[in-house]
Order: C-alpha cells, then structure tokens, then sequence
C-alpha cells in the first residue's frame, strides 16, 4: 500500500479499511486524533497484515515504509517451486523456505494430521508485498492466511455432497489446475475426475506422474507411466494422497461445482483447449487425429 506525501488520515483509513487492515476507518480516524498520531505519518511503501490492531498500525506508519519486495506466485507451482520463487524475490534461500513449509507448525484447516507437514497446495497463488526482515516461517503464514481469506466465502458443504472431504476437494483443484487451460473448461475436468471416481476408473491423469517423477519431462514415456508412486494415477485408483500444486480460486471453485455432464475422458487439442466425451470410442479417435498432426 502506498501512502502519498501530505495524505489525509480519512484517505489513509480508508485504504486500510478496503484492504482489509482494520475493521473500521471511523475509528482509526478517532484514535489518530486521540492520540495525535495523524501528523507522524510517513509517506511510502507499506505492507499490512490484514486484521491487525490500531496500534500496530500507527507503530509501523510512525516508523516508515517497511516494503521490501513484490512476491509473484502464479497458479500451479509445487511448493519447491514456490520456495524458489521466494529466493529470486525475496532472498530467503529456497532450502530454508522449504524448510519452514515442512516444520509442522501450522494451523491449517482442512490438513489432515497425518499430512501436517506438507502444505502443498495451500501456498495461495497471488501476488504479495513482502515486509522488511520478513522470516521463512512469516512468508510461509503470509501465504496460508491469504488461502484462508480468499476460500471463506465458498459453501464447502458442496464436498460432502461431492462424496469427498474439503483436504480432497483442494487434492481435485490442484489436478484442474495442472490439466486445464482455459476457465470455462475447469468445471469439465471437475466433472471427469469425479464421474472416474464414481465408477471405481483410474484418473489415467499426467500430472500426477509428472508430479511423482524427480525431474519435470516435457513428453512421457510408457515406462513413466509405470513409475511406483502413490502419486501415479495410472496405476493406482482414486485421489493421490495430497495436492500436487498450489491451485488458483478458479480452480477450487470448479473442485467443488463439477459440470453436470457425464464425461468420464478429455484429450487436449492443441490450442490449449480439450475435446470432452462419454465415448471411447470417440475419445480413441480424436487422440489419433491429435498424435497425427
């Protein structure tokens, strides 16, 4: 957030207000007063937490601006990936980043114990703002806190109806996000993977064996498919047992509202998009007319 040379407390309090900063720029306005806080403010470039306390808040615009670095995350890096992103923007080293990832020390909702120390797929993609000093452990919270406020507003009682917990609707996001291009296609690949899970089919899903290989490969080979891991949809049935990426809200939203058709297999064209079918048959053919091009 940016606080402009000379700006007025009103503007100042509604900035943090719309951000989320604080609950009430009525009130910040009060106490700036009360306390004679509205002439120490210093203009620049900050970075906020949301619901923080009015005190934090005048402490942080007394002392100046705490921005360090813009942190960009996009949607359906692993959290290796994430780490490493935050070393380029940041300097926190990807290993310690990493690290802090796998410590245990966070409150998740959704994370089943057995999986406390693996937050794949909670790391929200987004763009953030980093503070100055920031820790491993702060960033990694950074993330987590921004998960929880973007998901608050969706009805997670669609998951039960789905026949999954809220852990595996994200497990399902993050398939979308590795399989799908376009938006309007996330909901169909919802529904594929759910119409496999409903009749016992294996996913037969790449992105669970790139996931599962110790190296990204542009192309798969058979014996990749053969690759042991929990992970490998090809061999085995159902979810794997934890995200393989962070998903965007796009994504997640289509995790818990599949498309209501019964497409059970989809081959991507070419242009990003994917032909959707009932129709092995159908699907074989297309997969021939793709390879062939």
């Amino acid at each position: 957030m940016t606080i402009e040379k000379g700006e007025s407390t009103t503007s100042i309090a509604s900035k943090l207000h719309e951000s989320k900063v604080i609950t009430s720029a009525l009130l910040f306005r009060f106490l700036a007063w009360i306390e004679g806080k509205a002439d120490k403010f210093k203009s620049g470039q900050y970075v906020f937490n949301t619901g923080m306390h009015y005190g934090e808040v005048f402490s942080i615009l007394e002392g100046g601006p705490n921005y360090e670095a813009r942190l960009t995350i996009p949607e359906g890096l692993t959290v290796w990936q994430t780490a490493e992103r935050v070393e380029q923007a940041v300097g926190i080293p990807a290993e310690e980043f990493y690290g802090a990832t796998c410590s245990g020390d966070y409150q998740v909702p959704f994370i089943p114990s057995e999986n406390s120390d693996n937050l794949e797929g909670f790391l929200f993609p987004k763009t953030y703002d980093v503070q100055v000093g920031a820790s491993a452990h702060q960033v990694v919270e950074l993330l987590l806190r921004q998960f929880d406020l973007e998901l608050a507003g969706l009805d997670w009682s669609k998951a039960e109806a789905l026949g999954v917990t809220p852990y595996q609707v994200i497990i399902v996001a993050s398939l979308i996000e590795r399989e799908a291009v376009l938006n309007d296609e996330r909901s169909l690949v919802a529904a594929v993977i759910y119409n496999r899970l409903n009749i016992d089919m294996l996913l037969q899903i790449d992105a669970t064996v790139q996931y599962a290989l110790p190296e990204w490969k542009e192309t798969l080979t058979y014996e990749d498919l053969e690759t042991t891991s929990p992970f490998n949809t090809y061999l085995n049935k159902g979810l794997p047992p934890a995200p393989i990426c962070s998903p965007g809200l796009k994504s997640i939203e289509a995790a818990l509202d599949p498309a209501g058709i019964d497409y059970i297999y989809y081959v991507a064209t070419g242009d990003g998009s994917h032909f959707f079918t009932a129709d092995y048959d159908k699907f074989l053919e297309v997969k021939n007319q793709v390879q062939s091009q």
